[in-house]
């Protein structure tokens, strides 16, 4: 498949949509497990990123620019642990598809690779710890050996976001090891991670941009 700057900005767009309409479930996962604004967090961030995708990057051909401003614009709007993750994370992903106005199955195979491992780098968890890790990594590892298998970005997409969604619902049945929830201890049991689920968010609103 390809997909054009034009795509790779209403994917975005899509993102801002949705983690609006997540909010209050969002809020309400992070209730059980921190300080319950996981959600509101989420939506500065993203409704910030909005503004520049509707002033600075209207125009924006080069799909490198625009996931780096995604992820500069989201650090400097939220001020918890998942500013730094998320920048990070879309930084390492502009980085390889700077200069490109269309990306094709191996660009978009490299950029959500690089996504999950800025991610990892910065934040340092692994899977197990009742993180955003446990959705991203079983995704990536999943989307890397499809595509190593296939070829064929399409597939190995839909099959990493069935591991990741598998990979966030496991957070209900684990212990917090990282973060505010981690003083829960057994108590965090029966509560999915807010944070990973907001990846899979992330993560499934790419889906539909597959076939077009």
């Amino acid at each position: 498949m390809n997909m054009t700057a034009t795509d790779f900005t209403e994917y975005f767009k899509q993102v801002v949509e949705v983690m609006e309409n997540e909010k209050d479930y969002l809020c309400e996962l992070d209730r059980k497990l921190g300080d319950g604004d996981h959600g509101v967090t989420m939506s500065i961030g993203w409704q910030a990123v909005n503004e520049q995708l509707n002033n600075k990057l209207a125009d924006e051909t080069d799909c490198g620019k625009i996931s780096s401003t995604v992820g500069m614009t989201f650090l400097n709007a939220v001020g918890s642990s998942v500013g730094p993750l998320y920048a990070t994370g879309f930084m390492r992903g502009g980085k390889v598809v700077k200069g490109k106005s269309e990306l094709n199955d191996t660009d978009l195979k490299d950029f959500w690779t690089a996504f999950v491992n800025g991610v990892q780098e910065r934040g340092k968890a692994e899977v197990g710890d009742k993180t955003i890790m446990d959705t991203l990594i079983p995704f990536a590892n999943r989307l890397e050996e499809t595509f190593a298998q296939t070829n064929d970005f399409v597939s190995a997409f839909k099959e990493a976001l069935l591991a990741g969604e598998e990979g966030m619902k496991s957070t209900k049945d684990i212990v917090s090891k990282i973060g505010r929830s981690s003083r829960l201890g057994e108590r965090s049991i029966g509560a999915q991670d807010p944070g990973a689920t907001s990846a899979y968010f992330i993560l499934s609103t790419f889906q539909p941009f597959l076939n077009n």
